[in-house]
C-alpha cells in the first residue's frame, strides 16, 4: 500500500501544480493539493519498511492525511458551489474541479487503505 501512496502523492501534486498554472499562477490555494501530495509521499516514502511496526505507523498517518484531505476538500467545494449560486454567479470551474478532484482521488486512496486494513487483519495469524 505504500507504493500505492506514492502514486496518489504524484497524482495531488500533479493536480496542485496544473490547478495553479490554470488559474494563472494567481491564487496560492490552489496548490492545496500539492502540499497534501508532498505529506503523503513523505510519509508514504517512510513507510516503505521491513518493520511491520514502523509501516503501520505510517500508513495509519497517511490515512489520516487522505481522510483530512478528502473532508476538506469535499466541504470547500460543496460550500463554494453553494456561495457562488447564492450570491448569483458561476463558480470559478477551475477552482470547483480541482478541489472535487482532490475529493474524489483522497477517496479513493482512503478507501483502498481502509480495504487493506481489513485484509491485513483478517490475514493476520494469531
Amino acid at each position: 500500500m505504500a507504493k500505492i501512496t506514492l502514486v496518489f502523492a504524484v497524482l495531488l501534486i500533479i493536480l496542485g501544480l496544473v490547478s495553479y498554472f490554470g488559474t494563472g499562477s494567481l491564487h496560492p490555494t490552489a496548490l492545496i493539493p500539492t502540499w497534501f501530495g508532498i505529506a503523503l509521499g513523505v510519509f508514504g516514502f517512510l513507510a516503505i519498511s521491513p518493520g511491520e511496526s514502523r509501516r503501520k505507523l505510517f500508513m495509519h498517518i497517511n490515512v489520516t492525511i487522505g481522510l483530512i484531505g478528502f473532508i476538506g476538500a469535499a466541504w470547500r467545494a460543496v460550500s463554494s458551489y453553494g456561495h457562488a449560486r447564492s450570491e448569483g454567479i458561476d463558480p470559478d470551474k477551475i477552482a470547483l474541479g480541482a478541489q472535487g478532484a482532490m475529493a474524489g482521488l483522497l477517496l479513493i486512496y482512503v478507501l483502498m487503505c481502509v480495504k487493506s486494513f481489513i485484509d491485513a487483519r483478517r490475514n493476520r495469524t494469531v
